[in-house]
C-alpha cells in the first residue's frame, strides 16, 4: 500500500452504520472525493474511486483490512469524473457499475482531467470503463444488504447514480451533494440537480455521505438546493440586464455562501443556468467546459488549484 505525502490530510474512515464505511479526504477540494464500501454477509461493494494512483492504493489497502484481502464483487461510478473513476484500474477484479451515459461520457473525456491540474503526480492511472451499464437504475443485493442505484436526471452531469441503503438510511450521494465546498453543475444541470436534492430529501436519509466534504445530515442537502436557487436568480437577473456569467460573478454578493471552498465554480454554474433559460435547450445539453473553465481561472486570478497529490 502506497502511503500519501506528508502534506496530504490523511483520509477518514467513518463506520456510518454497521458495516458502512465512508472513506472520507480531506479537504474535499477540487479532485479529493469520498469513497464507501458496503459488506454484508461475505459480500462487498465499493462506491466509487479516486483520482490517484497514490491515493486509489491507499484506498485499496482500506478496503483490503476491512475484507480480509478479498476484493469487492462491485465497484460503483457515481458518475464519470476522473476523481471519482480513474481509480478503477486498481480495483481490476470488481465488477463496475454505472449509468450509460457514465460510460460514453467517461469514454470521450478519457484522462482529460489531468491536463487541466499538470503539477498533480497522477501516477499511472489508466481509463477503465464500466463493465456493466443501466439507465433507470437498479438493485444490488448485497447479502442481506439491499443497495438501490437511483438515477435522478440529468444533475451533477447526465449520467449520475445514487447509492442508497433504505434500511440503514444511509445514502452515497456522489456529487449532487456536496459539503463545505460550492455544488458544481456545469456538466449536468442547475435545474435538474434542483430537482435531484427534492428527490433525495424524499428518501429522508439519516447519514448522507457527500462526494467531496465530511459526512453529513439531512441538513446539508437543503443547503446545496438555497445555493443553487441563488445560482438561478443570479442568471435570471443577470440576463434581464444583459450582462455576461464572469460579470455576474465579480459583482455577486455571496452572503451565506461565502464560506464555501471552491467558491470559483459559481461562474461555471452561472453558465449553465444562463443556458437553461432558454426553454428550447434540453436539461444536460453540451456546453463549453473549457471556456467555463478560463472563466473560473479568471474569477480566482489565477489556476485553479487541484489538493490532489
Amino acid at each position: 500500500m502506497s502511503s500519501l505525502p506528508a502534506h496530504a490530510a490523511a483520509p477518514v474512515l467513518e463506520e456510518v452504520a454497521p458495516d458502512v464505511f465512508a472513506y472520507v479526504q480531506p479537504d474535499g477540494g477540487w479532485c479529493v472525493n469520498n469513497a464507501g464500501l458496503i459488506r454484508s454477509a461475505g459480500h462487498a461493494v465499493l462506491i466509487d474511486t479516486t483520482a490517484t494512483e497514490r491515493r486509489s492504493r491507499a484506498l485499496a489497502g482500506t478496503v483490503a483490512e476491512l475484507l480480509d484481502g478479498a476484493a469487492p464483487e462491485w465497484l460503483v461510478n457515481t458518475h464519470f469524473h476522473g476523481d471519482h473513476s480513474f481509480g478503477n484500474v486498481v480495483f481490476d477484479r470488481s465488477l463496475i457499475v454505472a449509468h450509460t451515459a457514465t460510460r460514453e461520457e467517461a469514454a470521450k473525456a478519457g484522462l482529460g482531467m489531468t491536463t487541466l491540474w499538470r503539477d498533480v503526480d497522477w501516477g499511472a492511472v489508466e481509463l477503465r470503463l464500466p463493465d456493466l451499464t443501466v439507465d433507470a437504475g437498479a438493485v444490488i443485493h448485497a447479502g442481506d444488504t439491499r443497495i438501490e442505484l437511483i438515477h435522478p436526471g440529468p444533475a451533477h452531469t447526465t449520467g449520475d447514480l445514487l447509492a442508497w441503503l433504505p434500511e440503514q438510511r444511509v445514502l452515497f450521494a456522489g456529487d449532487i451533494v456536496l459539503a463545505g465546498v460550492a455544488p458544481y453543475a456545469l456538466m449536468g444541470s442547475v435545474a435538474g440537480t434542483v430537482a435531484a436534492l427534492d428527490a433525495v430529501a424524499a428518501l429522508d436519509p439519516l447519514i448522507v455521505v457527500p462526494g467531496h466534504g465530511p459526512v453529513s445530515g439531512p441538513a446539508v442537502i437543503a443547503e446545496n438546493r438555497r445555493y443553487l436557487r441563488w445560482i438561478q436568480s443570479l442568471a435570471a437577473d443577470g440576463a434581464a440586464a444583459g450582462v455576461s456569467a464572469l460579470e455576474i460573478a465579480r459583482a455577486a454578493d455571496h452572503g451565506e455562501f461565502a464560506g464555501l471552498g471552491e467558491a470559483e465554480r459559481l461562474v461555471s454554474n452561472l453558465h449553465r443556468a444562463l443556458l437553461e433559460l432558454d426553454p428550447a435547450q434540453p436539461l444536460g445539453a453540451p456546453i463549453d467546459v473549457l471556456g467555463s473553465f478560463g472563466d473560473m481561472i479568471a474569477l480566482h486570478d489565477g489556476q485553479v488549484p487541484a489538493s490532489a497529490a
